[in-house]
């Protein structure tokens, strides 16, 4: 508050307390996080282009946000209740990448693979890689971050 213009007693006016704030926050990135995997979920197609498009929002999204990423997941290191709201975050896009991969390997387009465990890996490494690569100065590339992600997704997914 004190970097704004705005009076201690004017946050409660928008919020009850920091928690609300938070999940307002995970909401957001949430939101803008799904419209980008919504990509690769609801592609049927060629699934490595439906990747790519999906990657390249993902890394726009954290390229914008990746310093209140990175706040989300250390804050979740030290009060539960935010750790309950990242982790069910991270855990909706592993449910949503697990149900596509089955989709996937049901259409012959993706090797057989354990979908669950595939999905938590590779959404836990872009989690934790995006926050290490855009959560803080000095910043990777954005197109290069991409590029490594989709290079590891596809490779897992639809081999070499």
């Amino acid at each position: 508050m004190r970097r704004t213009d705005l009076s201690r007693p004017s946050f409660y006016v928008y919020f009850r307390d920091r928690h609300e704030l938070v999940l307002r926050v995970v909401g957001h990135l949430e939101s803008e996080l799904f419209t980008m995997s919504e990509r690769w979920f609801r592609g049927s197609g060629d699934g490595r282009e439906s990747a790519r498009e999906a990657l390249d929002g993902i890394v726009e999204v954290f390229a914008e946000h990746g310093p209140v990423m990175r706040a989300l997941a250390d804050a979740a290191a030290d009060d539960m209740r935010v750790e309950e709201a990242y982790s069910a975050l991270v855990h909706r896009f592993v449910d949503a990448t697990a149900r596509h991969i089955e989709r996937e390997m049901a259409a012959g387009r993706v090797l057989p693979l354990n979908a669950r465990e595939t999905a938590s890996a590779l959404v836990w490494m872009n989690e934790r890689y995006l926050i290490e690569a855009l959560g803080r100065a000095p910043y990777a590339d954005p197109q290069a971050a991409a590029d490594t992600l989709l290079t590891i997704w596809t490779r897992v997914l639809y081999g070499s």
